[in-house]
């Protein structure tokens, strides 16, 4: 940080009067050296004001582009000074505002991106990095990460601030349980690095704790060989139950690397189900697969075969065709949950009974696929007490930006969280739903009192990520 930038910081009376003055009076923004760290400007307030879900906007009074650890620990040590809530934003894939300080500083954390390092069994990587850019650098070397969310551009911070599940996740856990060691400032501008044997407490109620302690700027994560291919399956059933079965069958069978499956608006006014499974391999040992698919279902159909690279990428299709037709920017009204093993098929028949193709939009899905729960350590990541549980998300893309319709999808988003919270499912906290502080306590549940403590010790002043409404 040059001398000047980090005097202006530090100015703090100073500072507010000058940013005061240029964002309510609508004067020029002051001395030239007070933009590149605080912009205030109104495309980028704008900018920080809106995320994907396209549902809530929260304007902050400015955005702040940190390049260091250092440099955060400043931002928030003066916002603290001036009374400002401080939120960090990775690559704005919020579904509900939660990356959004209203009146306060937004941490766009898009200067943070370097490959530190690259070790046989690990990569150290900036958090403002995306899993798309991770991925390139541990190729090139023969690596991946265990877990990849199967939409790459999402921020490395992002995903570790809430759990981060892919299609490996049944047999690794989540990306929250690859991590090694973070590099994170508390709301108290401490920068400490924290593992499981190095400030403990802290490590755990940063993993999927929602940013209200800390703001993570650097992980370690773990990495294994990289597969040469991977071959997918797609198989079709008549119904949800034939699916489940063949889908739990599978699941205890190892039969795959990557088990998931949908189920999709046919474009009649009913349903498809489908099992959607990979296979990892080497182009010397291809994958048998009358072996793999004995006793599954008779409507199957290999859907790709592609170099590992290119099949964790595939998403970007979708992305390229959902910006083309303007789809990426409408409103996402996205339910995220996990089922009880013992009554997923109960539950997911009740909800998806009570809705149509018209709920999802012509490229929306609802996510249904089970996965063991044995590779689960995070503390905070909250799953249902059983060894089998069912990812269940509705993946809502509307075909126009209607607000009305938007809206209706939000209740209805409150009554179907309602319903499985009272089966014993649980909420994946990036859902575009309401939640309030007793909503959030009992979503802990026993492990609240972790999160309370954290947070009373390291942001007593409680200035990080207002957008979840914990606190």
């Amino acid at each position: 940080m040059t001398p000047n930038r980090r005097t202006l910081l530090h100015a703090g009376v100073s500072v507010t009067a000058t940013l005061a003055s240029a964002t309510f009076a609508g004067q020029s923004p002051g001395p030239s050296d007070l933009r590149p760290l605080l912009e205030d400007d109104a495309e980028s307030r704008a900018a920080a004001a809106q995320d994907f879900g396209r549902i809530i906007q929260r304007q902050p009074r400015a955005v702040c582009k940190p390049r260091s650890s250092a440099e955060v620990a400043d931002v928030l040590r003066w916002a603290k000074q001036q009374g400002l809530k401080v939120a960090a934003r990775g690559q704005g894939h919020a579904t509900y505002g939660r990356a959004m300080a209203e009146d306060g500083i937004v941490l766009d954390l898009g200067a943070l991106t370097a490959i530190h390092r690259i070790e046989p069994d690990r990569v150290v990587v900036d958090a403002g990095a995306t899993w798309h850019a991770v991925l390139d650098a541990t190729l090139a070397k023969g690596l991946v990460p265990l877990v990849l969310t199967n939409y790459l551009g999402l921020s490395v911070g992002g995903t570790l601030a809430v759990g981060g599940i892919g299609g490996s996740s049944s047999r690794h856990g989540l990306q929250t349980d690859q991590v090694l060691e973070l590099d994170v400032v508390t709301g108290e501008s401490v920068e400490l690095t924290c593992s499981p044997t190095a400030n403990a407490d802290l490590f755990d109620a940063v993993r999927a704790g929602l940013a209200q302690c800390a703001t993570i700027t650097r992980a370690t994560l773990r990495l294994m060989r990289a597969p040469e291919r991977v071959r997918r399956y797609l198989l079709s059933y008549p119904d949800l139950a034939s699916l489940t079965a063949d889908q739990r069958r599978a699941l205890d069978e190892a039969r795959f690397d990557q088990l998931q499956g949908a189920v999709v608006p046919n474009g009649a006014g009913g349903w498809r189900y489908q099992l959607e499974a990979g296979v990892f391999y080497d182009s010397s040992m291809p994958p048998n697969d009358k072996a793999l698919l004995a006793g599954l279902a008779d409507k199957r159909e290999t859907v790709s075969d592609l170099a590992f690279g290119e099949d964790a990428n595939a998403f970007a299709k979708l992305e390229k065709l959902l910006r083309s037709n303007g789809q990426w920017f409408n409103p996402h009204p996205w339910l995220l949950t996990y089922l009880r093993g013992s009554n997923a098929l109960e539950i997911a028949s009740e909800v998806i009974a009570g809705l149509d193709g018209d709920d999802l939009g012509p490229f929306g899905r609802i996510t249904y696929y089970p996965m063991f729960t044995d590779a689960c350590r995070t503390p905070l990541l909250r799953l249902p007490d059983e060894r089998v549980v069912f990812p269940f998300n509705l993946i809502r893309i509307p075909a126009s930006a209607d607000k009305a319709n938007a809206e209706r999808q939000l209740a209805r988003n409150r009554i179907l969280y309602d319903r499985i919270r009272a089966a014993g499912g649980m909420l994946y906290p990036v859902s575009a739903l309401a939640m309030s502080s007793q909503d959030w306590m009992d979503h802990f549940g026993p492990r609240w009192p972790l999160l309370r403590e954290a947070r009373r010790r390291h942001d007593p002043g409680g200035i990080l990520t207002p957008g979840y409404d914990l606190f």
